[in-house]
């Protein structure tokens, strides 16, 4: 069991819990991730570990309310468990030195990219920021973002914070005026796509951290299978990171596809029995 030591609302239904688990916060690296349960009866999830107090032996993760795990585990208060917390998983990113980054982020993702670009900072690279939300109220974490960076960007659909429209039209502009020499991007699967078009043309290698449908994390039911360079991959084992010119994004949109009617029925019970306390026994 994994006791959850803090709780903030960092935007409307964003959330970040810090969890004591001293020994996966001794042992992660920027880009890993955990795999959660609530309870007994829970689904098991993804989610990004946005950073670690090593002293503490806490382990921060930030999520969106977006599906029944996610909006049951905002229910939950300081001092209750989460009854499953495994990790780090995934490969880390490969940090080094090479030269311009920039770092592209879309809503919660943004929990994502903020590890990366500290180390990457670190190592003296130079770090252009580029974050997307539908509106401002859906930025986060903006003062951190602007520490690590030499420069932030932020676009909104709504126009609401910084310019109106994407991530992708702030993109065109940056590699247009300087030559970046790697692309970091991590949110919704369509952003990640589009980028993947505009810097394939600009021979911009690209890496993006994927989040496919995952059950156990380790590579053994092979639900977050996706297609790189035409070979299987699993994105729990053999990612989460890839380069982003070889993801067969097609197949992948489709397999995030399949559920979700499944998911809108969990949803929709989940919100239906909100008032009785079975769902956190």
């Amino acid at each position: 069991m994994y006791k959850i030591i803090s709780t903030d609302e960092i935007g409307p239904k964003i959330k970040s819990y810090e969890i004591y688990a001293p020994d996966i916060a001794k042992n992660a690296k920027a880009g890993q991730f955990v795999m959660l349960r609530i309870n007994d009866r829970g689904e098991r999830i993804p989610l990004t570990i946005a950073g670690t107090n090593l002293e503490k032996g806490l382990v921060k993760i930030i999520f969106q309310e977006l599906g029944k795990t996610t909006m049951q585990l905002a229910s939950l208060s300081i001092g209750e468990y989460i009854k499953d917390f495994a990790g780090p998983l995934g490969h880390p990113t490969e940090i080094k030195k090479y030269g311009t980054v920039a770092a592209i982020a879309g809503g919660v993702g943004t929990a994502e990219i903020l590890p990366i670009i500290k180390e990457l900072k670190n190592l003296d690279n130079k770090i252009i920021t580029i974050i997307g939300a539908r509106c401002k109220d859906l930025i986060i974490l903006k003062d951190e973002l602007k520490q690590c960076s030499s420069s932030v960007f932020f676009a909104t659909n709504d126009g609401t914070y910084g310019i109106k429209g994407y991530v992708t039209d702030v993109l065109k502009k940056v590699i247009n005026k300087e030559k970046v020499d790697i692309i970091y991007a991590v949110g919704p699967v369509y952003m990640m796509k589009a980028i993947s078009e505009i810097t394939r043309k600009k021979n911009i290698k690209t890496i993006v951290s994927l989040n496919p449908i995952m059950l156990d994390g380790a590579g053994m039911c092979g639900a977050c299978r996706i297609t790189v360079n035409n070979k299987t991959k699993f994105a729990c084992v053999d990612g989460p990171e890839f380069d982003a010119s070889l993801v067969d994004w097609e197949e992948l949109v489709s397999r995030l596809d399949l559920f979700k009617n499944f998911e809108k029925i969990a949803i929709d019970k989940f919100k239906h029995n909100r008032e009785c306390n079975c769902c956190k026994k």
